[in-house]
């Protein structure tokens, strides 16, 4: 386990991470975790007083790695770029799960099953995460529509959610 206080940072102009908030893991305090590492993997802990899981450190290339705060986390923690923040967290051994529901619909349709299961195993569980975060039913079975169409036309995640973006701008 580790503890730290830091700073949120902001990506201006960072490719896909363009705006994203996030924290930096050094790659010294990311060796205690998991020791020579470059890959992302996943950790659990608590930033101020919100407690986390199966959350992916993501590496930067320089050894360090960063730990995306999204909007959910903001709210929470009341706090954006620019405010320090008490981190506290280890590694996160459990394996992922995929949804249910994901899973349920994939049954019904085999060529998408191939597909999804050819994407690297970190980019199914962007789908499945994406489907599990959806707050409504409504919301949550336009997330199953979505990604059984991108599975369809072999899209990975983020290909669909460009794509979606070009057909549907607001």
């Amino acid at each position: 386990m580790i503890q730290f206080s830091t700073t949120i940072l902001k990506f201006d102009k960072q490719g896909e991470k363009t705006g994203w908030s996030y924290i930096e893991i050094k790659h010294t305090l990311a060796h205690r975790l998991k020791p020579d590492c470059k890959v992302s993997f996943r950790v659990k802990g608590k930033i101020d007083e919100y407690v986390f899981e199966k959350v992916a450190l993501l590496p930067m290339g320089d050894g360090n790695f960063i730990l995306p705060i999204n909007g959910v986390i903001r709210r929470a923690i009341r706090k954006h770029h620019g405010e320090t923040v008490k981190v506290t967290m280890e590694l996160d051994k459990r394996a992922p799960s995929l949804s249910p529901d994901l899973m349920k619909c994939l049954k019904e349709d085999p060529e998408a099953t191939a597909y999804f299961k050819s994407l690297p195993k970190s980019h199914q569980n962007y789908f499945s995460n994406w489907i599990e975060s959806a707050k409504t039913a409504q919301t949550k079975t336009k997330r199953i529509v979505m990604a059984m169409t991108a599975f369809d036309k072999k899209q990975d995640f983020g290909e669909m959610i460009r794509a979606n973006k070009k057909n549907n701008p607001y």
